[in-house]
């Protein structure tokens, strides 16, 4: 079955390129000009949305904050604007992806590859455990024996990649590459900010820690020693 992806942009020229090239890659193709097509559009759940931020009516974080409160629908953020921080907004609005225009039509299509692969093995395992640790991947919600708790776009990913790698040393750079997949500059702490948060959900009940630091190289999600 092909993929259905709505690209939302309100630039002609974009859209009309955009939905040539992804036609021709094999995928069915919507387009929606502003925020509130977006929003309609969206209902009839495709399976990627690539969406600008900069839009008339409603813009693209609102748009993107309104479809994750009640979707999981990859979303492949597009902008014009090139900072860590607007980046890190766009992200935690619940954007799984970030790309900064002008891009190149080949990394676009990467980014949607891996999206949708992303996807599709989240929905065939539902549920990956570590000691007390679950994580339901059709719900997005995490549990530390009873307790439940829920993750942003960014944490859960995070999460989901630790649970697929467990006792495995996993290095600040695999991790930015992997979770985020653009080159932030060498000071950027969003892994470290990412890592505090996930530390604090999984702890909020006085449980033990297991998102381990392993100093100078990365982390690895293991039970402490006694």
């Amino acid at each position: 079955m092909r993929a259905r992806i709505l690209v939302v942009d309100d630039d002609a020229k974009i859209t009309s390129m955009l939905k040539r090239a992804l036609t021709y890659e094999g995928y069915d193709v919507e387009i929606a000009a502003n925020g509130h097509q977006a929003l309609a559009l969206a209902a009839n759940n495709p399976d990627l949305i690539i969406l600008d931020i900069m839009l008339p009516g409603i813009d693209g974080l609102a748009v993107c904050r309104q479809i994750r409160s009640n979707s999981d629908i990859p979303i492949l953020m597009l902008t014009a604007r090139d900072d860590t921080a607007d980046r890190v907004l766009g992200l935690d609005t619940g954007a799984d992806d970030y790309l900064v225009k002008p891009f190149a039509l080949e990394e676009l299509l990467a980014r949607i590859r891996a999206l949708l692969r992303r996807r599709s093995r989240e929905t065939e395992a539902e549920v990956l455990q570590f000691s007390d640790l679950t994580l339901n991947t059709s719900t997005r919600e995490g549990f530390r024996g009873q307790r439940s708790f829920s993750l942003t776009a960014k944490e859960y990913e995070l999460l989901l990649y630790f649970l697929q790698n467990p006792h495995r040393v996993l290095t600040r750079d695999e991790l930015m590459t992997r979770i985020w997949g653009y080159d932030f500059s060498g000071e950027s702490n969003v892994l470290e900010v990412y890592i505090g948060y996930l530390r604090a959900k999984l702890e909020a009940g006085g449980e033990p820690r297991l998102i381990q630091t392993v100093r100078g190289v990365g982390y690895v999600l293991k039970e402490q020693q006694p």
